[in-house]
């Protein structure tokens, strides 16, 4: 019987509380949901209505539009209870808009372009047949223009929000197309286009079609020169987009009709990532035109700042950290905040700086972020003559048992025309908590760092970046960032092809290796991916037949024999990108050799997990293989 002493020591037991406590779980980051794409409604039907703010959150594979009135403040009320929303993750985005202050357009999960109130109610077809996104409506709300994609054809697309007509195609051929933007007059749609085999980064275009007279005209791009983002000035006589023209991807301005385009605020840093899918917004227009917000990447660090449209001299920041989904209007700067301890949140900002930002949605549960990981630093290491980037993250000091150096986890992007960043990476926090140093890559074919840095990999994907990614882990050693014998490196996609080719090339760096959903073999990846990727390989490995020896030299699977570290996989059944076949195949070749392979399929998940059970599965099965193979032995 304890004493009565100790049932009123709250400090006692606030000690024994603080010993007790684990760090965050597995569960604890699987219950967390997804928000994306705030938007502002157009302002309500009458001067004196309250305008409203809507977004998606999705959650256990399921996604939903959810609307608050009074600026945000109000009551969140979800709309789409019908049919969900279509992803905003793995290549989606892009999923919705305001037609008018009181109906939302939207993309559905089943592929239809479906209407709902903005109170809420069953939805109406807009459009059905092929994958219909990005859509945007018509300044007065009558009609939307939007993406549809088959299995051979990508287009922009243009229906009557009273379904009184066929949709009618506005696109010029190319292969793919996002985005589709409306001039303010409701003559003009602007879009952004590529042809194959060059993916966005490499070269696209900025188009804009006259609904009257039927042509369209390309007004920024080349077949060198990335762009993206068309957005027209609210008064309509600019436009501006995203263009690496200057060697560094930043936003320009240009009349409508494209002449003196220039950029606004030309800096050898990033204001936009990569075109993964549809809907990104990385700037946005001031309500009056006069301005733009946009935010920079620093390195990985991310900023916010109004820079005025008539000179950079009266540039101001507005806030630190990333902020995705930009949207401005005269009640404030919409956006998703985030940033290394900061967990995605709605957030409102002043863009004058006079009123603190205010949260409207989080998307973490609870004691996520508790305590608050450390900021990682920038490091860079030698690989020859070339300076590769990279982000490492120290666990707290408590963490470690002894205080000597321990475990590290080498976290390594996909794409690979993607980038680490100092943003809200649960799988970082996660291994923080437990005493682990992540070192995150940025090789050669990294965004974020010029275009010369991305497209160096041209040609070299599997050999250029490897190097960098084993001259970064040697360096770690070398510095003591961790102990050298308990190093592992894990990644998904592009990323999980560099951690199976240290297993296969480079075990001696190694004590074990996990990929998710990684490529194995770069024949079939070449033949079998979706469409999107179908040609990526042309450029980053080479074209086929000439090329056919850097893709059997470069595949895991060719040196499936030589793995001498254990390897998790994890593969989800329904992946488009990276079908399951490729990792069978892979398991059995290691298997037949002896090396020690757990693998494990994900029924129903595709390219990257959508079902909390899968989040915390591979979690707690990833700590338990490396607590197995790295700390044990």
């Amino acid at each position: 019987m304890p004493s009565a002493r100790s049932w009123y020591d709250a400090a006692a037991f606030n000690t024994q509380l603080d010993i007790a406590m684990p760090p965050i779980t597995a569960a604890m980051v699987a219950r967390s949901r997804v928000v994306a794409e705030p938007r502002w409604s157009p302002g309500g039907t009458t001067p004196d209505a309250e305008r409203r703010l809507a977004w998606v959150e999705a959650f256990a594979a399921r996604a939903d539009l959810v609307v608050a009135g009074e600026r945000g403040r109000g009551v969140p009320l979800v709309v789409t209870a019908d049919v969900g929303v279509a992803s905003v993750g793995s290549y989606g985005g892009g999923v919705w808009c305001w037609s008018g202050a009181d109906r939302l357009v939207y993309a559905a999960g089943d592929g239809r372009l479906l209407v709902v109130g903005a109170n809420g109610g069953p939805p109406v077809v807009l459009h059905d047949g092929g994958r219909a996104y990005a859509p945007a409506a018509s300044p007065d709300g009558r009609r939307i223009a939007f993406v549809v994609e088959r299995a051979d054809s990508c287009d922009v697309a243009v229906v009557d929000l009273d379904r009184s007509r066929w949709p009618v195609r506005l696109s010029s051929g190319a292969d793919y197309c996002f985005d589709p933007a409306w001039s303010p007059d409701g003559m003009h749609v602007a879009w952004h286009e590529w042809d194959f085999p060059n993916m966005p980064w490499d070269g696209s275009r900025v188009v804009v079609h006259d609904l009257a007279s039927g042509g369209t005209v390309t007004v920024a791009g080349a077949v060198d020169v990335a762009t993206g983002q068309p957005r027209f000035s609210p008064d309509g006589r600019r436009i501006a987009y995203t263009s690496d023209a200057s060697g560094w991807t930043n936003v320009w301005i240009a009349n409508a009709d494209g002449t003196d385009a220039r950029p606004l605020l030309e800096e050898p840093v990033e204001h936009a990532e990569p075109t993964w899918g549809p809907g990104q917004r990385s700037f946005a227009w001031s309500p009056g035109g006069d301005a733009v917000v946009l935010c920079r990447n620093e390195g990985g660090f991310g900023r916010l700042v109004v820079v005025p449209v008539d000179g950079p001299s009266g540039s101001r920041e507005v806030s630190k950290g990333w902020h995705h989904g930009l949207d401005w209007c005269a009640d404030g700067i919409v956006c998703v905040r985030s940033g290394a301890r900061t967990p995605p949140t709605i957030t409102v900002l002043d863009p004058d700086g006079a009123c603190p930002r205010r949260a409207v949605a989080r998307g973490v549960v609870a004691g996520v972020d508790e305590p608050r990981p450390n900021e990682p630093e920038p490091v860079t290491w030698r690989n020859g003559d070339v300076e590769v980037q990279g982000l490492l993250w120290r666990p707290h000091a408590g963490a470690a048992a002894d205080g000597r150096p321990g475990p590290m986890l080498v976290l390594v992007h996909g794409g690979p025309h993607g980038q680490s960043v100092a943003g809200w990476l649960p799988r970082a926090v996660y291994f923080l908590a437990r005493g682990w140093s992540v070192l995150m890559p940025n090789a050669r074919g990294s965004t974020g760092y010029g275009r010369a840095y991305a497209q160096a990999l041209s040609g070299g994907w599997g050999e250029t970046d490897l190097a960098d990614v084993v001259a970064g882990i040697e360096h770690a050693r070398v510095k003591r960032w961790c102990d050298p014998g308990r190093v592992a490196a894990m990644g998904g996609s592009a990323g999980g092809f560099t951690v199976l080719q240290l297993c296969t090339l480079h075990g001696e760096l190694l004590r074990a290796g996990v990929s998710l959903y990684g490529v194995t073999d770069l024949f079939e990846l070449a033949s079998k991916t979706h469409r999107f990727e179908s040609r990526y390989l042309d450029r980053i490995v080479g074209a086929l037949p000439e090329h056919a020896g850097r893709y059997r030299d470069r595949s895991p699977i060719t040196h499936a024999a030589r793995a001498s570290v254990p390897v998790l996989v994890l593969q989800g059944d329904a992946d488009p990108a990276v079908p399951k076949p490729q990792a069978d195949a892979l398991v059995d070749a290691m298997r037949a050799h002896g090396a020690p392979v757990e693998y494990h399929v994900y029924e129903g998940e595709g390219h990257g997990w959508s079902r909390p059970e899968t989040v915390q599965d591979e979690l707690e099965r990833v700590e338990r293989f490396l607590t197995e193979w790295v700390l044990r032995r």
